[in-house]
């Protein structure tokens, strides 16, 4: 096992919190942190037909089985569980009681707001991030192979090819999991919304023109858009709200998650065709952003990042909030600095004045150091 940098937030929620949960995509590694961290607790997976049924016949039979806690694997398959998970957890009055996985964030985020509120810390776990790898001396040698890569747990710790891992992983968890939350007529019109999301990846989201494209509503769309959502394969990354004297778009823009399952569903087949690819740009915009995200999901943190657009095209990639004022963060593809690259943070320097702290420009090259005012960072040191 790849050691997680969730890990330590994992024993530190188990110590708080009677019940933890960790959310994320299919084959994030959920179930092995989980395991490794509470090795000494029952493991029970509700996927397995028998102990789902005796789940659902007699809940209170089933939890009675574990006077020491247990880890219950894809509990978002008997929601049920989770009524009676409260009274017992408040009847025990133990830390760390229960584990939970779930990979359906609607069904379960649902169940613990009704039933379990105060009762659960929560750690939203996505594929390996680059300095994960990096520690386990795992980091793809080129950039060119880590956007083909991806972070997926089983390309690195299995003799699996992407060529072998992501049409198998489409075919039984993406098209499976969706078959369990929505009811779709046409899967190969479905299969190819899915590309077309891809194709969009790092833009602004028009539901109404990813629908025509794919022969649907807008009002599908929406619909199978928070299918893909909810089972963290892509999320919308929200305009910030403030417009410091700027009339400002509310669209959100459209990410994928993990920059892998991005190339290959873009027809991608091979890390030289990155290089010269007319989605290359997005397919590193994607990583950074992502990366972003895993670090404020293994710390146990909310998203919190925006981005930053006017009416007349200035825009920041990402934004987020700091104690001491707002870090923009500039993504630049290429492996040079260019001199050009800080005009936009510039501009939006002059909009937010005080409250602008230095800016970050991330690049496709290597290497941490300052340049016109701007901290440049290359793609290993993100």
């Amino acid at each position: 096992m790849i050691p997680r940098v969730a890990d330590d937030t994992l024993r530190r929620l188990a110590k708080g919190f009677p019940i933890v949960v960790l959310t994320g995509p299919r084959q994030s590694g959920k179930t092995t942190l989980a395991r490794a961290v509470f090795s000494d607790k029952a493991y029970v997976s509700l996927e397995n037909p028998e102990e789902r049924e005796f789940a659902e016949r007699d809940p209170h039979r089933f939890l009675q089985r574990f006077n020491d806690g247990a880890i219950l694997d894809e509990v978002q398959r008997c929601p049920a569980l989770l009524s009676w998970l409260q009274g017992l957890v408040d009847e025990r009055g133990r830390m760390g009681d229960f584990i939970l996985t779930g990979s359906a964030q609607f069904d379960l985020i649902s169940g613990m707001t009704q039933s379990l509120a105060g009762r659960v810390g929560r750690i939203e776990l996505l594929p390996l991030s680059a300095s994960e790898l990096a520690r386990a001396g795992k980091l793809p040698h080129t950039l060119d192979e880590m956007l083909f890569s991806g972070g997926y747990p089983a390309l690195f710790d299995r003799a699996l090819t992407a060529a072998d891992w992501f049409p198998n992983y489409v075919a039984t968890y993406l098209e499976r999991d969706v078959r369990q939350l929505i009811a779709i007529r046409d899967l190969t019109q479905f299969q190819r919304f899915v590309k077309m999301c891809a194709a969009r990846s790092g833009q602004m989201l028009n539901l109404a023109a990813l629908g025509a494209d794919c022969g649907i509503s807008a009002v599908t769309a929406r619909e199978w858009l928070s299918v893909l959502e909810a089972s963290y394969l892509v999320m919308r990354l929200p305009p910030y709200h403030r417009n410091f004297g700027k009339r400002l778009v509310k669209t959100p823009k459209l990410y994928f998650l993990d920059v892998g399952l991005m190339a290959w569903l873009l027809g991608i087949r091979d890390t030289a065709t990155i290089e010269t690819h007319a989605s290359r740009g997005a397919l590193f915009e994607t990583f950074v952003l992502s990366e972003m995200l895993k670090q404020r999901f293994n710390a146990g943190c909310p998203a919190d990042l925006y981005f930053w657009r006017d009416n007349v095209g200035h825009e920041i990639d990402i934004l987020y909030e700091t104690p001491s004022g707002l870090q923009a963060v500039e993504i630049k593809s290429g492996s040079t600095f260019a001199s050009d690259w800080p005009a936009a943070v510039r501009k939006w320097q002059g909009f937010a004045a005080d409250e602008a702290l230095r800016p970050i420009i991330v690049y496709g090259g290597e290497g941490d150091y300052e340049r016109e005012t701007c901290r440049v960072l290359g793609w290993r040191e993100l």
